[in-house]
């Protein structure tokens, strides 16, 4: 029997989210360190987008470390071959997030990922081959404390559901289809996603399936595409769902770095109002009376702003007209005024400096109010 799904508690409307609908009750999987579904916080994710190697090991943990400066809490890898296996194992014990290893076709390449520490395995269990092959994975599963995420996808379904009109339907089924096998050998530590590269086709699919089960779900939409198109899309998507109470993990999947996923996915969570702290950066739009050149002077502060504790309102202006006047609710902001930068906190001007000593000037004041907030 499916368990059956519990709807949390209605609070107050003050501080409720924009949608005002509680999250729907899912079961809780561990990865790692990480809790997902049964009313913890929503995570943040992302997938690595370069294969791993033994020289690059080093590189990439200071990428990861980077990457949950800004606000991931779950990191995924692909795992082609039993190689990249052990290497990712490597990986699992130096990482400060919570791996999840990539896996397709091949049983033993789950297998051998379970040997060390990873806290996740995604796998489509009708593409590992036959039953007792993923007997095999949850068995071990179950020994090493390790969940599975069960990913479907759209434009990959089961042959004798590839032809189906009703996409969503077909979604629902596929997953219905490596449930049933799960739930057949007792393990119920899974995560489910669903998705597609059309917006209405992933909420459907998702409405659909949290209808049914408490499976918490992993939201998103997949091959999204560039930045502009791919914030759109996944925005769109992933509110929608999380304005309905659905979703325990998300990622933002962009044909760019995993730091704009990162980035993305936070925004989305913050403006929610389903995350809190980090610092969070309005801008102006720059125009022909700025003295300040906001996109180049982002780029020289942007390795400091993080988004892992304190809470921030940090400005970026372009002129006077737009500065401290517009941005005074700002913790700390920058313009420009003539031929010199000005910060402000909460609208009053602290420091006046050259162009040139602007950024240096602006880290150490971004730093203190950290200190101090």
């Amino acid at each position: 029997m499916h368990a059956q799904r519990q709807e949390g508690p209605r609070g107050s409307d003050a501080g409720q989210p924009l949608s005002r609908v509680p999250r729907r009750r899912t079961r809780a999987v561990k990865a790692g360190k990480l809790m997902i579904g049964g009313g913890f916080p929503l995570s943040v994710q992302t997938m690595w987008k370069e294969p791993l190697s033994r020289e690059s090991l080093p590189r990439i943990r200071e990428g990861v470390l980077a990457l949950s400066r800004q606000g991931c809490d779950i990191i995924r890898f692909a795992v082609p071959d039993l190689e990249i296996a052990d290497l990712l194992g490597e990986l699992s014990r130096m990482s400060p997030l919570p791996v999840v290893a990539d896996i397709h076709f091949d049983y033993r390449i789950a297998l051998r990922c379970m040997d060390h520490p990873v806290a996740k395995i995604r796998i489509n269990p009708g593409t590992i081959g036959e039953e007792w092959k993923v007997r095999d994975v949850v068995a071990k599963a179950k020994d090493t404390g390790t969940s599975i995420r069960v990913g479907i996808n759209a434009g990959s379904l089961p042959r004798e559901l590839e032809n189906e009109t009703d996409v969503p339907g077909a979604m629902v089924r596929a997953a219905e289809m490596e449930l049933n096998l799960l739930e057949r050998l007792d393990f119920s530590q899974a995560v489910f996603s669903l998705k597609s590269s059309d917006v209405h086709s992933t909420i459907s699919a998702n409405m659909l399936f949290s209808e049914k089960y408490d499976y918490p779900l992993h939201i998103g939409v997949t091959e999204a595409g560039p930045m502009a198109q791919g914030i759109v899309r996944n925005t769109i998507g992933v509110s929608t769902l999380i304005g309905q109470g659905i979703g325990d993990t998300i990622r933002v999947s962009l044909s760019t770095a995993p730091l704009q996923e990162i980035l993305t996915g936070v925004e989305i969570l913050r403006t929610l109002q389903q995350r809190t702290g980090g610092t969070s950066i309005i801008s102006c739009p720059t125009c022909g009376r700025t003295t300040f050149d906001v996109k180049v002077f982002l780029e020289q502060v942007s390795d400091i702003i993080h988004n892992d504790g304190k809470s921030l309102v940090v400005a970026f202006m372009g002129c006077p007209v737009n500065g401290p006047g517009e941005a005074r609710h700002a913790d700390l902001g920058i313009t420009g005024a003539g031929r010199m930068a000005v910060i402000f906190k909460k609208g009053q001007i602290i420091r006046r400096i050259p162009y040139e000593d602007a950024a240096a000037a602006f880290k150490e004041e971004y730093n203190r109010a950290c200190q101090e907030e």
